[in-house]
């Protein structure tokens, strides 16, 4: 029994208060706390127990250790804005509270991801005795998993990844993103990083394209290469990796509208000044947006995310495929949500859920592939993301 205070009221947000809504026996207490209570207090309205709910700058330290001292909860669940990570990360410290996250940090004026500055806070942690899990979503999350998985059960060597993730879902509208669109658009117009022979190689962003078809019948896409953080910290924790990429889905529409908004200045992140005040255009963009928490009941279709692995076992060459296919039509009559933000919502409270109950423990900083792999699997299971794993013949992505 142990109270948990998660921080972020978004798309994740609302699916982690639901499922650990669900399980009263491991969360008996549950805090909600966003800039925004009123988006916390719609959330709390969905549920069928009563939680609590709070207000928090989570840019502000002395704020969010003065809601964590009287919350008192066992665990922060940070489903908040990446560029929050740090502030929530010394509050717990402050405090003397376990952390856990979904996506590494980022400085909000530099399109840069990398686990540098929290894996700075080591020390720190350590010395507290505190434990801070990174990147329990699904990418970063189930896939560093998956990876985990299948190197410990299928080889003796993993030499290649190919991470995955296919949306094949349809909301509707010409240009959408399925989470927080500032995030999504400054991810996906990143220099694309890949590694390969013992270093990272950058090219420009999805300037690699492919073809991929799902497992069961979900379908063929175009994916594209990029880079995204779970390749910075599996190739530390593999380091037989020879070769390790991260591979998305898009469609035209999608690339196209992208495209012309990058030619006018739409996706900067440099604040310009208009009619006397200042204003950065991708956050004025993400205003004009569809919310993507309201995506929900209009999106049709599934995602089918997995890691492909290639290595020895025996002697002999080896490839291995896990993934997982989610409906996003089945997430929203569960839990109101389409099924980006289930699938990074579910792995949270999964990884909350085996901190809080002592199966995953440790002092300092972790990311998730670190920990034992297999009640994390036997959680997704059990929780709602049933995975598959297939051994293949071959495997080549073709342009």
């Amino acid at each position: 029994m142990s109270k948990v205070l998660i921080i972020g009221a978004g798309g994740v947000g609302a699916v982690v208060v639901h499922k650990c809504a669900s399980l009263p026996e491991t969360f008996s207490e549950i805090t909600l706390a966003s800039r925004t209570k009123s988006k916390c207090d719609a959330i709390a309205a969905q549920l069928s127990r009563p939680i609590k709910t709070a207000a928090v700058d989570a840019d502000n330290v002395a704020e969010l250790v003065a809601l964590i001292e009287a919350e008192k909860p066992a665990l922060v669940i940070n489903v908040a804005l990446p560029y929050q990570d740090l502030t929530i990360m010394d509050a717990c410290l402050a405090t003397g509270v376990n952390y856990l996250d979904t996506a590494n940090y980022e400085p909000l004026d530099t399109a840069k991801f990398e686990y540098s500055w929290q894996w700075a806070y080591q020390d720190r942690f350590k010395e507290a005795g505190l434990m801070a899990l990174l990147g329990s979503g699904f990418d970063p999350g189930a896939t560093n998993v998956f990876t985990a998985y299948i190197a410990k059960h299928y080889f003796d060597e993993i030499h290649e990844l190919d991470i995955i993730d296919v949306n094949g879902g349809d909301h509707g509208y010409p240009f959408a993103t399925n989470f927080n669109p500032e995030i999504n658009i400054r991810e996906v117009t990143a220099e694309c990083r890949h590694f390969e022979n013992g270093d990272f190689v950058t090219t420009p962003a999805m300037s690699r394209k492919a073809s991929f078809t799902c497992p069961e019948g979900v379908g063929t896409y175009n994916i594209y290469r990029m880079y995204h953080e779970e390749l910075e910290s599996l190739v530390v924790n593999f380091p037989t990796l020879k070769r390790a990429q991260f591979w998305m889905s898009f469609g035209d529409s999608y690339l196209k509208h992208l495209e012309v908004l990058g030619n006018v200045g739409m996706t900067g992140i440099e604040p310009v000044e208009f009619q006397g005040q200042e204003i950065v255009p991708i956050q004025f963009l993400k205003a004009l947006l569809p919310d993507p928490s309201t995506l929900g009941p209009r999106t049709k279709g599934k995602t089918c995310i997995g890691c492909v692995v290639k290595g020895i076992k025996d002697g002999k060459e080896k490839i291995v495929y896990c993934y997982n296919i989610k409906d996003h039509q089945d997430c929203y009559h569960e839990v109101q949500s389409q099924a980006i933000s289930y699938t990074t919502g579910v792995p949270a409270m999964i990884g909350a859920k085996l901190m809080l109950e002592g199966t995953w423990q440790g002092q300092g900083i972790f990311n998730i592939e670190q920990m034992d792999p297999d009640p994390f699997m036997e959680g997704l299971n059990a929780y709602g993301l049933p995975w598959t794993v297939i051994e293949l013949d071959s495997f080549e992505l073709s342009d």
